[in-house]
């Protein structure tokens, strides 16, 4: 994440990048509209002189895998922030304060990703920005601002998580980058490089020199493409806020008794995730989780941060033999409603996504069933998963609908093979 110097002609890539580098991708059931040979056309001159694998380098093998520039010279990181124009200045934001999170949650609200069509925006809670800001190891310094002297008011913001990630078995220190946003009336403003450069400052005088991060853009040069899915759970809301829309031999009567979720659980030994389950939960997800190419690897203390229940938050749960006490499977997902803008009726989309899940004694396909009835339980409208890990294998026959978008996967400075979806363990969130 070095200096990034876009030129005057590239300020449509740099809006793309405020409104576009997060974790979700907005993916509807609706037209595409983005044009990413158009973007692709352009990238180059922004990401040209970064140390991530470009569109015309040569195709990166097993054998490249590793930093790109390994010069990790502590003493050359500048130890000034970022000079701003006259009049801002940067703020870094204390996700404990009630003042400092709500500035964020409503900034964030009011400015975040929205779909092509203007009709959905992020809506992120101060409850969620608060779990995902203050994993373990976070540093205060991370959680970057810019805003007005004079109004103290938000102009922009950028975010990093440590992480601790397996490269086909190569085990690297990075940074997660995630909430990089701009004020919508700033986007023409060069503001994105400029926090961009600034996580970068702070994050490598920690020692850290590799990042990883999401885009429903294409920038040089995805690991791995991915797609969501939709499992319709509240069709005629879904319907209503044109989320969706019917097949022409499908009417609304005929929807909702297709897409009816049953009442009750199916799975015996099913139940809430509790503190004292960690242990068996980071041994399970873990074991599982060495299956793919590319992953995260959770301690004790992430498992326990990122997957105990949190209420409209996170929701984990576990199946336990009833004889012998072992937990043997785990489901999880989180919620992350969306605004429904320009709506005289609904105002938010209700949205589960899929965490991650684990399989033994079940079937993945059971499982996905009963997150379905659980996530239906919790009065969510839509339940969303990508197609990674072993999710897909289950879409057709639990009545998933693809997307719209896709979702790339980047490593900042450091070469990775390109994979295949399904050899991806990663959900960034």
């Amino acid at each position: 994440m070095e200096d990034t110097k876009p030129d005057e002609n590239n300020e449509k890539l740099i809006e793309d990048m405020s409104r576009l580098l997060n974790p979700n991708g907005m993916s509807f059931n609706r037209k595409k509209r983005i044009n990413e040979e158009d973007i692709k056309n352009r990238v180059g001159k922004f990401w040209g002189n970064q140390p991530v694998p470009q569109f015309k380098g040569e195709e990166i093998t097993e054998n490249d895998i590793g930093p790109i520039d390994s010069n990790n010279d502590l003493e050359k990181v500048d130890k000034e922030q970022v000079l701003l124009p006259k009049g801002y200045t940067w703020w870094d934001v204390d996700i404990h304060n009630e003042n400092d999170l709500t500035k964020l949650y409503e900034f964030l609200r009011d400015n975040y990703v929205e779909d092509d069509d203007g009709m959905f925006r992020f809506d992120y809670s101060r409850e969620f920005l608060k779990w995902h800001l203050s994993a373990p190891g976070y540093l205060k310094q991370w959680h970057c601002a810019i805003i007005r002297e004079d109004k103290k008011q938000m102009m922009g913001f950028i975010s990093g998580i440590p992480v601790h990630m397996l490269v086909y078995d190569k085990h690297v220190k990075m940074i997660e980058i995630n909430f990089l946003c701009v004020k919508s009336n700033l986007r023409s403003k060069r503001l994105a490089p400029v926090l961009i450069k600034e996580i970068t400052r702070r994050v490598h005088l920690q020692n850290i020199w590799q990042a990883v991060y999401t885009a429903g853009v294409l920038l040089p040069k995805p690991i791995s493409t991915c797609t969501y899915y939709h499992r319709n759970l509240n069709i005629k809301k879904l319907l209503d806020v044109k989320f969706t829309y019917l097949s022409p031999a499908l009417n609304i009567t005929r929807a909702k008794s297709v897409y009816k979720i049953a009442k009750d659980t199916t799975i015996q030994g099913l139940r809430e995730m509790e503190k004292d389950d960690v242990e068996g939960v980071f041994k399970i997800l873990n074991e599982h989780l060495q299956k793919y190419k590319v992953r995260f690897h959770y301690s004790m203390d992430e498992v326990a941060h990122w997957f105990l229940p949190r209420s409209k938050v996170v929701y984990s749960y576990i199946v336990e033999n009833l004889e012998t006490g072992e937990i043997t499977d785990f489901i999880s997902f989180y919620s992350l409603p969306s605004t429904v803008l320009n709506h005289d009726v609904h105002k938010t989309l209700f949205a589960a996504y899929s965490f991650y899940n684990v399989a033994n004694s079940v079937t993945v396909k059971e499982l996905v069933r009963n997150a379905l009835i659980l996530a239906n339980r919790e009065k969510f409208d839509v339940f969303n998963a990508l197609n990674i890990c072993e999710n897909e294998k289950v879409f057709n026959d639990l009545l998933f609908g693809q997307g719209d978008g896709s979702l790339k996967y980047y490593f900042y400075n450091y070469a990775c093979p390109q994979i295949k979806p399904n050899e991806l363990a990663l959900v960034l969130i």
